[in-house]
């Protein structure tokens, strides 16, 4: 899923406004997205995680940047755990990103993890979406997203 809400980001990291999403349960999920974004095998991603829930996944307890590496200590998400079982999560709260996590805990709802993939929403030597024109574009360019969310509106391939 490519999702643009809200301002974008500050800093080296996609924090739930300008990001490539999804489920971190499918076990060829990272071939996947590294197929999508056109980047080398080896590469890893991070995760979001609603922050009352990291201490059940992650060896953190708040990473709200996405700055700090971390031990994964839950083996059902594979597509976001490197090779050493690591992974840079990104902790979310309702009052840092109310809209992303609501999107987080609906998720849970629906799966039982409070954790999503996270990627920018860009591909292999570009920059992040700045616009909503660049995220039209990238998901008409971008060959394996299903679904785009800008604000309100929602269009499935």
């Amino acid at each position: 899923v490519l999702w643009y809400n809200g301002h974008g980001e500050i800093g080296p990291r996609a924090l739930g406004n300008r990001s490539i999403l999804m489920d971190p349960t499918i076990k060829n999920g990272k071939q996947k997205i590294n197929a999508v974004k056109k980047r080398e095998p080896w590469r890893p991603f991070g995760a979001s995680v609603k922050q009352d829930k990291s201490k059940d996944w992650f060896n953190i307890e708040d990473s709200p940047y996405m700055l700090y590496n971390t031990q994964v200590i839950n083996d059902n998400i594979p597509a976001v755990t490197h090779i050493d079982n690591s992974c840079r999560p990104n902790t979310v709260t309702p009052e840092m990103n109310p809209v992303y996590y609501e999107l987080l805990d609906e998720f849970e709802k629906l799966t039982g993890l409070p954790v999503l993939l996270n990627t920018s929403a860009n591909l292999q030597g570009e920059a992040i979406c700045g616009t909503r024109e660049q995220a039209i574009e990238l998901y008409n360019r971008a060959k394996g997203i299903d679904t785009m969310v800008i604000g309100s509106k929602t269009w499935i391939r």
